[in-house]
């Protein structure tokens, strides 16, 4: 895979952008935000070093092509609401897997939306993707019609499949194939 530290997709309210240093704030604040955090896999942030050394990881790992991580940017304002993220990127069998959360203030305004649109686009038209997946809680249940609105179809339900805070926990899979949300190059 290409490096990806350049890449910035503009939409008609958000751009998505790199992180960088200077974000380490905002992204220990996301860490810490019960809302956010409520289907993590992750343990809140404890300290500002935890999410510098995230955010100089995904600097290294998206020089390398290994994965895409972008803030997302508000325009009105340019504050960072959320990340989107595309990881266990298979060039051979042209897929990967989506991650992404809003702060909670965030919520309900079609961000999310937006974003994953943006972001499949390029994962799709300029990564050359054939399929994307996303595995999420059964209980998350706007994370699931968020990816029902993008066009993604449930596939199966994981049993004991993860531990959210503390806890095992099913998952549900979705995926989403370049066919069905095929658009003109």
């Amino acid at each position: 895979m290409p490096s990806f530290g350049c890449v910035r997709l503009p939409t008609s309210r958000l751009l998505l952008r790199p992180l960088r240093a200077a974000d380490a704030p905002f992204v220990l604040a996301l860490f810490n935000d019960a809302g956010f955090m409520q289907f993590g896999t992750t343990a809140p942030f404890a300290s500002i070093d935890e999410a510098e050394a995230l955010v100089a990881r995904d600097i290294k790992a998206m020089a390398a092509g290994e994965r895409i991580r972008l803030g997302i940017e508000r325009d009105a304002d340019q504050t960072l609401i959320g990340i989107c993220t595309l990881f266990d990127l298979d060039a051979q069998s042209q897929k990967a897997e989506i991650g992404y959360g809003l702060q909670s203030a965030a919520w309900g305004q079609g961000y999310m939306h937006e974003a994953l649109d943006a972001l499949l686009e390029y994962g799709f038209l300029e990564l050359g993707l054939n399929r994307v997946q996303a595995e999420i809680d059964p209980a998350n249940v706007a994370s699931a019609r968020s990816l029902k609105r993008l066009g993604f179809v449930k596939e199966g339900h994981l049993r004991e499949n993860c531990k959210l805070n503390g806890v095992v926990s099913d998952s549900v899979l979705y995926g989403l194939l370049r066919r069905e949300w095929m658009r003109p190059a």
